[in-house]
C-alpha cells in the first residue's frame, strides 16, 4: 500500500519544521544497518541535539527546495540516505555519528550543509574537532578570571606602593629631626 498525498505533505512538513530549527544537516547511506542499529545510532545523537530522519531523498527535496540554507543538498541526494538535522552541538553530532560508525562500520558520510554550502567529509570533520559550547565557555571564563586577577593584583599593588612610599618619607623625617636633635 503506497502513501497518500496527506501522507507525503505531513512528511514534507515535519521535515520543513525539524530544518527550520537546525543549524547543520548531514547525509549518510544506511545500507546495511539493522533497525536496531539505526535506533542506536538515534539514540546517540539525541543528547547532542541532533535527529536521525530515514526519508525518501525525494521528500527531502521538496522540503529544501525553497530554502536558501537547505538548497545545494540536492547535489548529494542518492542512494539510501539518512538525514541528520542538528539543532544545538554541531561537533558532539558529528563525533557521536563517528563513534557509531566505528562500531557499526556499515555507514558513510556523503556530505552535508550548513548556510547552503555543501560540506565534504573533511569539512564535517574540522567542525568534530572544534571546541564544545562548554569547552569554548570555560577558556572564556578562565581567560577573564586572569584579566580579573591580574587587575585585582595591581590595585592591590598600588596602595601597598604608596604605603610604603609615606613610610619611607615618614622615616627620612624622622631621621632628619633625630640629625637635628643630636
Amino acid at each position: 500500500m503506497g502513501r497518500t498525498p496527506e501522507n507525503k505533505r505531513q512528511i514534507v512538513a515535519e521535515l520543513k519544521e525539524t530544518l527550520n530549527g537546525s543549524q547543520l544537516m548531514f547525509i549518510i547511506n544506511y545500507s546495511g544497518l539493522t533497525v536496531s542499529e539505526i535506533g542506536d545510532l538515534r539514540n546517540r545523537l539525541r543528547p547532542k541535539g541532533a535527529v536521525c530522519k530515514v526519508t525518501k531523498n525525494t521528500f527531502m527535496g521538496i522540503a529544501t527546495q525553497d530554502d536558501q540554507r537547505w538548497q545545494s543538498v540536492g547535489e548529494i541526494l542518492k542512494g539510501d540516505s539518512a538525514f541528520v538535522m542538528v539543532k544545538e552541538d554541531l561537533g558532539g553530532a558529528i563525533k557521536a555519528y563517528q563513534e557509531f560508525q566505528k562500531v557499526s562500520k556499515k555507514t558513510e558520510i556523503r556530505g552535508g550543509v550548513m548556510d547552503g554550502r555543501v560540506l565534504n567529509e573533511a569539512d564535517l570533520k574540522a567542525i568534530a574537532d572544534l571546541p564544545s559550547k562548554e569547552q569554548l565557555i570555560a577558556q572564556i571564563a578562565g581567560a577573564i578570571n586572569g584579566v580579573a586577577t591580574q587587575l585585582a593584583v595591581g590595585i592591590n599593588a598600588v596602595p601597598s606602593g604608596l604605603a610604603r612610599a609615606i613610610q619611607q618619607i615618614a622615616d627620612k623625617d624622622n631621621a632628619a629631626k633625630e640629625d637635628v636633635a643630636a
